[in-house]
């Protein structure tokens, strides 16, 4: 009782007399009558359905009534002399009926279905004798199953009569008596729980229940004490189908095999019924009502009764209100309708989930009594945004109170809703910190949580050295991540947490921050390379140009491998399943060169490795491999390796790889001093002038005559360069230039006075060493006069007998006595071709063979030698002529003989003359040889 009264009473329904609709001339508006003599009554499908009896003046005789929402009272005589009981399915259009139609104890069940007419009225489609056996009894209540299966029917004298099978049919259903007792059947109710049905039965000293599932039906005792008529009902899914009784001072609650809770509720209970998580009471209240909201503001008698609706879940009263001879409560069109003795029809219209949470949240809040709020708002199925208002609000309560762990939990249960810097701010300090860290689980637990949070929960783990917890926070699966992984290895790393911020960036493949960690933190470069190592090869590739020179330095045989491996046929050394499936990527060797700084060794084997296996390798590869091996070959000390080095950087530079860089590869050879390789490639660039140089500058006399010989027929100007060298000589020089000499003397490549000129600034070279040149020369020059004059004789002659033939022809006629073809020397025959010339031919020979109507064919060819030595001659003045002429007439005279220079007219021969005093070897050297490359160019 006490229990009973510190409940909560609200007024969540609003009370509502119906009355009748208003007529076509607004008439109406009177309080809706009820018929009399109504003795039973229940509702479903869209209606209030009543059941009378007799009257005493016979107007009226046992009628089954219908009261839809409009209001329009319909009936059908459904027996002779009353209507004791009303069953209306819920989910089909069956009414089932319990009356008599003659006098004594004769109860008859009628089937009716509602959807089908029978002269007007609804079609009875079965009938029979409410029985238990042979002797009559009174029918004290009735219960039909909602799959039309099931029927069970209460006696007064305690009996239970089920039927089973279709109830609508005679044909398919059987009767049976489930239950005898001593004591009247005042309540049965099913209850359906998946494919189970059991069947509770209530008398007035006991409670049973049947399970219907299992043959034989077997029978299990729930408590020994009972209820009157109508103070049994059956609860919904929201208090788990449990049944329901009412006692004097108690209401209890069963499930199939055992008794539930129960609640101390005053008074003599009349009826009772379930609705939508409402417990309805009708009690009778023989004390005098207290003056309030509820029971208006005079004191009410002590007969009254009253009508109390609990919601049992939270534990108040959801109205209260007193009622003159309740006949029943009824549930329809989402309302209660009481009827009451007077023949009036009260409605109770629940009030919507906002206006009643309005009513008593202010109270609620005010008494702080915010659980009860919750469930309330729970029950009525608040929104979240509602819910979380008051969450809020009970949080701030429990932290203004100090109770910092209540108030984090209804913070919590806020997420999603308040923004989390409100409750973040308010538990920033180090003693809250456990607080704090709860909120900012559950947010991340919720997927709701920004990189500023993972941070904030990542340092709280950190100051609070839970380790566990940190653990348990980042291992969680990848699917079930519910933070920024980022942000979480930053905070780590940056907190010391090195093997935790490893573990994430190896999970969640941020394969950025696991090299840096591992570098730069732990350390751990063979690691690291081994993780390079299983990358995909994008990856790989762009890790090493980063990492490559710290992994270098520290192992570098492992990192040399590894950029072997990357540059040739890569495969990521975790990925077994696709090894050989896909061709290997390579990686460009030329950019990794870099990353061997300051590890020539190591550098070394890697592009000797790629030169070994990909012969296509980029030009940087041999460049670099060029000069790692002549810097070796200059600074190796010994003989025996500097021998070995020099074979191996000969052969590099003779393998044809740097035809396209010759200059860079002369540059490396000229900064090592590698003189077998500027040999090599002043050879292959054909810069023979620059061999000579060479051999010059070092004074191996005898190389400078090979180099003439080898390669003075392709450039012979080497002979006239050797002869200037010797001459400059001091030293006695004798044979090698006799050699020359002889050299140029055979070649005609100078002029003698030119000879003389050049060996006159050698102060050793006496006229002894030239003078078997100068005489053979004198003696060949005096030959070719002889010649000339004799040539000149021979066509002074010629001249005279063509003048003098010439002249004949002019003044004397030609006889032509040829007898035969000059072509095919056959005799001429008519028609014949006769030249001056004295050559006869046929005409058919003629036309055969002449390419020119007007020449001879037989002359023609030297003819047209004369003609061409001609026109070369007027070719000639006409270019000095106009040389001349262009010289004269124009404004910039340097321009035209920079032209004509150009053009090669004025090309000359360069001769290598004397060290000028004052100028040091290495001055002249660089001179010498620009001069020999310009002259090189002339000539070309």
């Amino acid at each position: 009782m006490a229990a009973y009264l510190q409940w909560r009473r609200f007024v969540f329904f609003d009370r509502e007399v119906v009355k009748e609709p208003l007529g076509p001339e607004g008439a109406g508006g009177k309080p809706f009558a009820l018929p009399p003599g109504i003795a039973v009554c229940d509702s479903g499908r869209g209606s209030l359905v009543f059941g009378d009896i007799l009257c005493g003046d016979g107007r009226r005789r046992c009628r089954i009534w219908f009261l839809p929402r409009s209001l329009e009272l319909s009936s059908f005589q459904a027996y002779k002399l009353r209507v004791t009981h009303l069953y209306q399915l819920k989910q089909h259009s069956i009414l089932v009926s319990v009356g008599e139609d003659e006098e004594g104890i004769n109860p008859l069940v009628k089937v009716w279905n509602l959807e089908k007419r029978d002269g007007g009225n609804p079609l009875c489609t079965r009938i029979f004798p409410a029985i238990p056996g042979n002797k009559p009894t009174v029918v004290s209540c009735l219960t039909v199953h909602e799959n039309l299966n099931f029927m069970a029917i209460g006696f007064a004298d305690g009996s239970v009569v089920l039927t089973k099978g279709d109830i609508t049919r005679d044909r398919h259903s059987k009767t049976q008596i489930l239950h005898e007792g001593s004591y009247p059947v005042t309540g049965l109710a099913f209850r359906q729980s998946g494919k189970t049905t059991h069947l509770f039965v209530v008398t007035t000293e006991n409670i049973q229940s049947y399970l219907l599932s299992v043959k034989d039906y077997p029978r299990l005792e729930l408590d020994t004490h009972g209820c009157g008529l109508h103070c049994s009902s059956l609860s919904d899914p929201s208090q788990d189908l449990q049944f329901i009784v009412a006692g004097n001072e108690c209401v209890y609650l069963y499930q199939p095999d055992e008794r539930g809770p129960c609640f101390a509720f005053e008074g003599q209970k009349l009826i009772i019924h379930w609705y939508r998580g409402y417990l309805i009471v009708v009690s009778k209240d023989r004390k005098t009502s207290p003056k309030s909201e509820f029971a208006g503001s005079e004191a009410q008698n002590s007969d009254k009764q009253v009508l109390n609706i609990y919601d049992l879940c939270n534990k108040f009263i959801a109205y209260s209100s007193i009622f003159d001879d309740i006949i029943d409560v009824l549930a329809e069109w989402g309302s209660l309708y009481v009827l009451t003795r007077d023949g009036k029809i009260h409605v109770l219209q629940e009030k919507d989930t906002q206006t009643k949470l309005e009513a008593c949240k202010s109270m609620l809040f005010r008494k702080n009594l915010f659980e009860m709020a919750i469930n309330l708002a729970r029950s009525h199925h608040l929104d979240s945004d509602g819910l979380s208002e008051i969450f809020r609000q009970y949080g701030d309560h429990l932290y203004n109170k100090g109770n910092h762990d209540g108030a984090i939990q209804q913070y919590i249960r806020t997420i999603g809703k308040l923004e989390p810097s409100y409750v973040i701010r308010k538990f920033l300090d180090a003693q809250r910190i456990h607080n704090l860290t709860a909120y900012l689980q559950t947010l991340h637990l919720q997927s709701l949580a920004n990189a500023d949070h993972t941070t904030l929960l990542l340092n709280c783990y950190t100051k609070l050295k839970d380790s566990s917890k940190l653990e348990e926070f980042i291992k969680t699966s990848e699917s079930e991540v519910r933070f920024d992984v980022e942000t979480a290895i930053k905070v780590l790393r940056q907190a010391g947490y090195y093997s935790h911020a490893v573990y994430l960036a190896e999970k969640h493949a941020h394969h950025e921050w696991y090299l840096k960690i591992q570098l730069e933190d732990i350390k751990n470069y063979q690691e690291a390379l081994h993780y390079i190592g299983k990358l995909p090869f994008d990856q790989a590739e762009s890790n090493m140009k980063r990492y490559g020179k710290i992994l270098m330095h520290h192992v570098p045989n492992e990192t040399t491998e590894l950029l072997k491996v990357l540059c040739t046929d890569y495969q990521p050394s975790g990925d077994n399943e696709g090894l050989g499936m896909l061709e290997g990527k390579k990686a460009n060797s030329e950019e990794f060169i870099p990353v061997f700084a300051n590890n020539s060794r190591e550098l070394k084997a890697f592009l000797e490795h790629m030169t070994e296996v990909q012969s296509d390798s980029p030009q940087g590869v041999y460049d670099t491999l060029l000069e790692l091996r002549l810097q070796n070959w200059a600074h190796e000390q010994d003989k025996q390796i500097k021998e070995k080095l020099h074979k191996e950087a000969l052969t590099l530079l003779k393998s044809g790889r740097f035809k396209t860089v010759f200059d860079k590869a002369l540059v490396l050879c000229q900064m090592h001093n590698f003189k077998d390789g500027v040999l090599y490639l002043y050879e292959q660039g054909k810069l023979f002038q620059q061999i000579m140089h060479y051999h010059m500058q070092n004074e191996q006399y005898k190389k400078v005559i090979e180099v003439c010989e080898l390669y003075g027929d392709q450039e012979a100007c080497l002979w006239e360069q050797a002869l200037g060298y010797f001459a400059r000589k001091e030293e006695d020089c004798k044979e090698y230039i006799a050699a020359v000499l002889k050299h140029i003397e055979n070649k005609n490549l100078m002029p003698p006075l030119l000879v003389v000129q050049t060996l006159a600034h050698n102060s050793t070279a006496t006229l002894s060493v030239i003078k078997d040149y100068l005489v053979n020369k004198l003696q060949k020059q005096s030959c070719q006069i002889e010649q000339d004059e004799q040539r000149i004789l021979k066509y002074r002659e010629e001249t005279t007998r063509i003048r003098q033939e010439i002249e004949e022809l002019k003044a004397s006629p030609k006889i032509f006595q040829k007898t035969k073809c000059s072509i095919c020397t056959s005799a001429l025959e008519l028609p014949s071709v006769h030249f001056l010339c004295g050559h006869s031919f046929h005409q058919h020979c003629f036309e055969s063979y002449s390419e020119s109507d007007s020449e001879c064919p037989t002359c023609m060819p030297e003819n047209r030698k004369v003609m061409d030595m001609i026109r070369a001659q007027e070719q000639k003045r006409d270019l000095h002529d106009q040389f001349q002429h262009q010289l004269k007439c124009s404004n910039d005279g340097f321009s035209v003989v920079a032209d004509y220079f150009g053009r090669g007219v004025f090309n000359k021969l360069t001769l290598i003359t004397d060290l000028p005093s004052g100028k040091s070897a290495t001055t002249i050297e660089a001179g010498l040889q620009r001069e020999l490359l310009m002259h090189t160019k002339r000539s070309t």
